[in-house]
């Protein structure tokens, strides 16, 4: 493990990484059967999504370990399965197939921008105070992701407002936020992960932990293996469903590697990630593997911050994770037996620890502040990391612009910029 991680090289130990990987697969779990249920609504088949979604994470999963040794979990990312689902294929009017050709399609292309580091210079791009903003946007919108969860924050007339917070759910994701801070207060190692389970056993007389259910046999892929439909792989429907694909993905996964790395102190000193290059491959890989299973397109999941926080370091994290994945197609009736009311603390507090790096925004020059501002406000405001890294990025170059400071402004940051023009004009 030492050899293969450089453990003593980042500070950690095996018994931490395994920790942490625990607690980053509890905080992502949901997906294994939130994922299934709106490729679903589709008309894919839930059974055989389930085990496409466990294994694309799991592979992906493990190229982020052994390619990248980097702590950051992959899986099929939320928003861009509703996209598919719900504007795609109940939209648009489109097959499920002709969908997840898209997918495959988006997963190439990401493989060879990834290969020609045209992905990490995007990265590098993005100047440094955005870069900061950007972790604490994920913070609150990982948060505000956990308020929803647990019930604590609902939709209502003013958008947003206070929900029932004496429900069981509520209630009980409140009575773990107490336990959790309690622990960690008492800087008690493993907090979150204790945290999560101890509010699913106090869930059981809640009625919010339901008994393990279901068949215990991973369910045939058949129905969704390899079912692409290529006869209209030249319109301009599928160039614009490609396009937000592409988009959504990239930004996402840019922001979400920003934002963990970050909040992981292995960003170096100018501003750049450790083996980026194969943590980008890993999620376009993740990508064409999953399309190839039958799933949506897989990124890199902002929930590997609750890993971090537990002091994961390296791809021991990552391959603790994936092993976990794997584990899951055999054991699933007992990890989706965990309640979002338990999970919900966790990303909470998580919120928290990813605050930490608004301290170095600077705020004393405000072409600087303001797109900061922006971008950590839009995230969780839009439900989106790659809204806020947009409306960061054009306010930043506007404002440059504007105050005459063009030398500011390299050539690939303009190219993005123009990119997000792209993406506001296509919608």
């Amino acid at each position: 493990m030492e050899k293969m991680f450089k453990l003593k090289e980042h500070n950690t130990t095996v018994k931490i990484e395994v920790l942490a990987g625990l607690t980053t697969f509890l905080t992502m779990a949901y997906i294994l059967i939130v994922n299934p249920l709106i490729l679903q609504d589709a008309g894919m088949d839930f059974g055989a999504v389930f085990t496409a979604t466990t294994l694309s994470a799991a592979i992906a999963t493990l190229v982020m370990a052994f390619a990248a040794n980097l702590p950051f979990a992959l899986a099929p990312g939320m928003g861009l399965n509703a996209f598919f689902a719900y504007t795609v294929v109940l939209g648009m009017g489109y097959s499920w197939q002709f969908a997840l050709t898209a997918v495959f399609l988006e997963g190439i292309i990401f493989i060879i921008l990834t290969i020609f580091n045209i992905r990490e210079a995007i990265v590098k791009s993005i100047p440094s105070n955005i870069k900061k903003a950007i972790s604490v946007g994920i913070g609150l919108f990982i948060a505000f992701i956990g308020f929803q969860n647990a019930g604590i924050i609902t939709g209502g007339v003013t958008l947003v407002e206070l929900g029932d917070i004496t429900s069981g759910t509520a209630l009980l994701a409140i009575i773990g936020l107490v336990i959790t801070g309690v622990l960690l207060a008492f800087k008690v190692r493993g907090a979150l992960l204790i945290g999560i389970i101890a509010t699913t056993l106090i869930g059981i007389p809640f009625g919010a932990t339901s008994a393990p259910q279901g068949s215990w046999l991973p369910p045939s892929l058949a129905p969704v293996f390899f079912k692409f439909d290529f006869s209209q792989v030249f319109t301009l429907d599928m160039l614009i469903v490609l396009f937000t694909f592409l988009f959504v993905d990239m930004f996402d996964t840019v922001g979400t590697l920003i934002g963990v790395s970050t909040k992981a102190k292995i960003i170096d000193k100018d501003g750049n990630i450790p083996h980026v290059k194969q943590a980008l491959l890993a999620d376009a890989i993740g990508t064409t593997v999953g399309a190839v299973l039958g799933t949506s397109t897989v990124t890199t999941y902002v929930e590997s911050s609750a890993g971090v926080a537990e002091g994961g370091k390296t791809g021991l994290t990552a391959f603790s994770t994936a092993v976990l994945f794997i584990v899951a197609l055999f054991l699933s009736p007992l990890f989706l037996s965990v309640p979002g009311a338990a999970t919900a603390p966790a990303l909470i507090l998580v919120g928290l620890f990813m605050m930490t790096p608004v301290k170095d925004i600077d705020f004393s020059d405000y072409t600087e502040s303001i797109p900061a501002f922006l971008t950590l406000i839009v995230m969780p405001l839009s439900y989106s990391i790659a809204n806020g890294i947009m409306v960061g990025m054009l306010s930043w170059i506007v404002l440059k612009i504007c105050t005459g400071k063009v030398k500011a402004i390299n050539i690939m940051t303009i190219i993005v910029g123009v990119l997000f023009l792209l993406k506001l004009i296509v919608g």
